[in-house]
C-alpha cells in the first residue's frame, strides 16, 4: 500500500477536495493507481489498501472521510468490509462508496443494508466519480456542522444546568427563609388559639397565614394569597409578613396608637384599604393579592373581618353547624380607591373560625372537579371532633385523596382560630 498526501487543484477548477482524506480499497494494484492519480489531481489526500483486512488495520489508527472499495475482492469482500467498517463505532462519519459491476436491485439493497452510501459501476467514469465524491463531501460537511452545533448546544446546556443547579440551591434556601415567616404553627393567646398550615406548591409560594397581638385583649389573624407563583410572589409575601408582623409593631400597617398612647388597630376594612393604597401608589408593581383579615376580642368573641377577593371565611360552630361569611370583595392592589366592607360576627366558646386560600377550594380532582366551598364544609364537619392542628393535617390528606396526587397545582394554606373565651 502507498500514500500520496499532497493535494493539487482539479481540472474542473474545484478545490473542495483539498483536506479530504480518501481510502481506496481494491485488490487490483492497477485499479488503485488509476483512482489514486485521479483523486490526487482533484486535491484529495489518498491512501491505498489492497484488501479489506488491510484497510481495517489502517482504520484502527487513521480516520478517513471517504472510502472507495471494490465489491469483489478475495478474502473479505467489499460488502463484508463495509459492515466491519460501520461496526467500528467511529465518532465522525465516513462516506462509503462501493465499486461494482453488479446492477441487480437485490444486490444493491444488500449493499445499502450493509451501510454503503453510494455505488459506482465499473468501469468508473471520472465525471460520475467526481459528482459522487462531491455529494459525499456535502453530507460530511453537514455532519460536521451538526456535530459542532451539538457540541455548542451541549456546552450551553451544561452552563444552563449549572445555572439551574445554582438557582435550585438558592430556591431551597429561599424556601427555608419563607418558612420562617410562619415561625409558630400553633399559638395560644389564652382566650383562643391559632393553628396554621402553609404548603407551597413549588420551592417558594405566594401564600401567607399569620397572627399578631393587638393588645392583651385583642388579636388579629389573616390569610393572604399573592397573585402568580415563584420568586416574585414569595418576595411580596415576605414584604406583607413584615407589614403584618407582631414582632415589629412600628412597621405593622394594621396597628396604631389610641388617644391614651396604648396600642390599637385600624378596623379591618381600613387595613385592606391601606394595603390597597400602598400597593398601587407606593409599590407600583404588577401584582395583587387576596386577603381575609379578622380582629377578635378574646373576652367577648366579637369579631370584625374583611374579605378581599379571598375564599369565603367559615365558622364551625361548637354544635357542628357551618356558617359561610362574606360577599367576596375586591382583591388588594387591583383597583385604585377600592373600598371594603366590614363583616361583623360573634364567636362563642368552642367555635372555630377558618381562613383558607383558593389552593384548597379550587384544588381539582383528576377530572378537573374542584373541591369547592361545599367540599371544604363537608371536610370540616366530618372531622370536627379533631383538634385544629390535627384537622389541618387531615385536610391535606383529604386533598391528596381528592386530587389523586400530593403535588398540588397551587399553594395550600389555612388558619383555624379556636375561641375559648374569658381571655
Amino acid at each position: 500500500m502507498s500514500s500520496t498526501p499532497q493535494p493539487n487543484p482539479d481540472r474542473f477548477g474545484h478545490s473542495a477536495g483539498a483536506g479530504q482524506s480518501v481510502l481506496v480499497v481494491d485488490d487490483s494494484r492497477a485499479q488503485r493507481r488509476m483512482l489514486t492519480v485521479q483523486l490526487t489531481r482533484w486535491g484529495y489526500r489518498v491512501t491505498e489498501a489492497e484488501s479489506g483486512e488491510a484497510a481495517l488495520r489502517l482504520l484502527t489508527d487513521t480516520g478517513f472521510d471517504l472510502i472507495l472499495s471494490d465489491w469483489m475482492m478475495p478474502g473479505m469482500s467489499g460488502l463484508e468490509f463495509c459492515r466491519a467498517f460501520r461496526a467500528l463505532g467511529r465518532e465522525s462519519y465516513g462516506y462509503f462508496i462501493l465499486l461494482t459491476s453488479k446492477s441487480d436491485k437485490a444486490e444493491v439493497a444488500d449493499g445499502l443494508e450493509a451501510g454503503a452510501d453510494d455505488f459506482l459501476t465499473k468501469p468508473v467514469s471520472a465525471d460520475e466519480l467526481r459528482a459522487r465524491l462531491r455529494a459525499g463531501e456535502r453530507l460530511l460537511a453537514m455532519q460536521r456542522e451538526l456535530v459542532e452545533k451539538n457540541r455548542l448546544l451541549g456546552a450551553a446546556l451544561g452552563k444552563i444546568q449549572q445555572l439551574y443547579d445554582s438557582l435550585d440551591r438558592d430556591l431551597i434556601e429561599a424556601r427555608k427563609l419563607q418558612q420562617t415567616l410562619v415561625r409558630e404553627r400553633f399559638r395560644d393567646f389564652g382566650g383562643g388559639t391559632a393553628s396554621l398550615l402553609l404548603r407551597p406548591s413549588g420551592h417558594v409560594g405566594g401564600d401567607l397565614v399569620g397572627s399578631f397581638v393587638i393588645n392583651p385583649r385583642r388579636v388579629a389573624v389573616y390569610s393572604v394569597d399573592v397573585s402568580g407563583h415563584g420568586v416574585a410572589s414569595a418576595m411580596m409575601t415576605a414584604r406583607l409578613a413584615g407589614l403584618l408582623s407582631g414582632a415589629s409593631p412600628d412597621q405593622n400597617i394594621a396597628l396604631t396608637s389610641a388617644a391614651d398612647g396604648r396600642r390599637d388597630a385600624w378596623p379591618p376594612e381600613l387595613v385592606a384599604a391601606r394595603l390597597n393604597r400602598m400597593m398601587i401608589e407606593d409599590l407600583q408593581v404588577d401584582q395583587y393579592f387576596t386577603m381575609a383579615y379578622a380582629e377578635i376580642d378574646l373576652a367577648t368573641g366579637q369579631c370584625m373581618m374583611v374579605q378581599a377577593g379571598h375564599p369565603h371565611p367559615m365558622v364551625l360552630r361548637h354544635d357542628g353547624a357551618v356558617e359561610v361569611l362574606g360577599q367576596g370583595g375586591l382583591p388588594v392592589g387591583l383597583i385604585e380607591g377600592a373600598s371594603y366592607q366590614r363583616i361583623a360576627l360573634r364567636l362563642f366558646p368552642g367555635d372555630r373560625l377558618m381562613l383558607v386560600s383558593d389552593g384548597i377550594t379550587e384544588c381539582p380532582d383528576p377530572a378537573g372537579q374542584e373541591l369547592g366551598s361545599e367540599g371544604l364544609q363537608t371536610v370540616m364537619q366530618h372531622h370536627a371532633a379533631q383538634p385544629s392542628p390535627q384537622l389541618l393535617e387531615t385536610l391535606v390528606w383529604d386533598l391528596v385523596r381528592h386530587a389523586g396526587t400530593d403535588e398540588f397545582p397551587d399553594d395550600v394554606s389555612a388558619l383555624i382560630f379556636d375561641f375559648r373565651g374569658g381571655g
